[in-house]
């Protein structure tokens, strides 16, 4: 199955649903409630997805010097907090949250350096087990991770991701 958001396009291996969250008509509080852009049901687990594509070739100058001042003061990690905090509300009100839940954000251009960052900082962020001496009964997010093109392609070699625009000129 392939989604596709904006440049970016991810084709996944098998999974039971993949549908685009990110959306007002996917789950209509977008006016009180932010959303990952796609959640995937795998057999035993889901992925939240974000994407984050600043070096798409559409994007502007000063976008793009927003978006990195945005993500080196730490801006985006309270916003991709909440993308995932509000999702998963969602979802666990709808009956939906009952497997394990990985969060994957991937940020085009940026060095690996710098998403070793974020990955930390978010890790931070999202209690995944609960208060020390309080363990939840199951954690929040099982997997948190951060990844441009190259590193979630690395790591994820079923799943690839491609930027439309390099492939149509090829």
């Amino acid at each position: 199955m392939t989604l596709v958001e904006g440049d970016l396009q991810i084709t996944f291996n098998n999974p039971l649903n993949a549908r685009r969250f990110d959306d007002p008509r996917a789950h209509g509080l977008s006016h009180c409630m932010r959303a990952v852009d796609f959640i995937v049901e795998m057999q035993r687990h889901y992925q939240f997805i974000e994407l984050k594509d600043p070096r798409n070739p559409q994007t502007s100058v000063p976008s793009l010097q927003r978006f990195m001042d945005e993500f080196k003061s730490g801006v985006l990690d309270e916003s991709l907090k909440y993308k995932f905090r509000d999702t998963f509300l969602y979802e666990w009100a709808s009956g939906k949250a009952t497997k394990p839940i990985d969060y994957f954000v991937i940020i085009t251009g940026i060095p690996k350096p710098l998403l070793l960052q974020r990955h930390t900082e978010l890790r931070r962020k999202l209690p995944r087990l609960g208060p020390k001496g309080q363990r939840w009964r199951r954690p929040l997010v099982r997997r948190v991770g951060v990844f441009n093109i190259q590193t979630w392609n690395l790591s994820f070699p079923n799943t690839p991701i491609i930027r439309l625009s390099s492939q149509s000129s090829v």
